[in-house]
């Protein structure tokens, strides 16, 4: 489905005006309507798949964006002192929810985590502010199918001084990753598993 700012699905204000539970009703149909596709495809992590979520396709979505930032806003522990995660998919997601704090009076840095150390200046894995010595970041991920992607930026992130116990994902596709981060003591939730999105995508179409 392709966007445009004069078709009425996406130019009303439901994902900054609505509650959470109609926003994330919403943010699944949205996901069922422009990232879930069916056929034969590589992941990332190497695995053959008869579907793919392009989680971008609803992350740098205007009103995708707005909902996602409310909604994983709500679900970060109440001691979360900023969020990051592994570039590139995790990148508006951070963003989205920085945003979003600042309205809910609740401002929290977004931190974005390079796969390779960047080749000049500092040299840095992580971009964004510098945060006091044990603050306690929580790694965002767009769709976790192994884990290895988020626990990356984990492990990034605590060999730069950081508390990080917490994983929270969009999609779980429910293939392992959960089992990982419980393996390496984290606390995993995510908002919607693959069951909930290929049942509404069957109903919608």
């Amino acid at each position: 489905m392709t966007y445009s700012t004069e078709t009425s699905t996406y130019s009303d204000i439901w994902a900054a005006t609505t509650d959470l539970t109609t926003v994330r009703q919403k943010l699944l149909d949205l996901f069922c309507q422009l990232a879930y596709q069916e056929g034969d495809f590589v992941l990332s992590s190497g695995q053959r798949s008869s579907y793919y979520i392009n989680g971008k396709q609803v992350t740098l979505h205007p009103q995708g964006a707005v909902a996602v930032g409310r909604l994983l806003l709500s679900m970060l522990p109440e001691n979360t002192q900023a969020v990051a995660g592994l570039t590139l998919g995790a990148d508006p997601i951070v963003s989205a929810v920085s945003v979003v704090s600042v309205y809910e009076n609740r401002p929290l840095p977004a931190l974005i985590i390079r796969k390779e150390a960047k080749g000049h200046g500092t040299m840095a894995y992580i971009e964004g502010p510098t945060l006091p010595e044990g603050a306690n970041v929580v790694v965002l991920e767009d769709v976790v199918t192994t884990g290895q992607s988020a626990l990356k930026a984990v492990e990034r992130l605590q060999a730069a001084g950081y508390t990080v116990d917490t994983v929270i994902s969009l999609i779980d596709r429910l293939q392992g990753g959960a089992e990982l981060y419980q393996s390496a003591g984290l606390k995993f939730e995510a908002l919607f598993t693959i069951t909930d999105l290929q049942e509404r995508y069957r109903e919608v179409n």
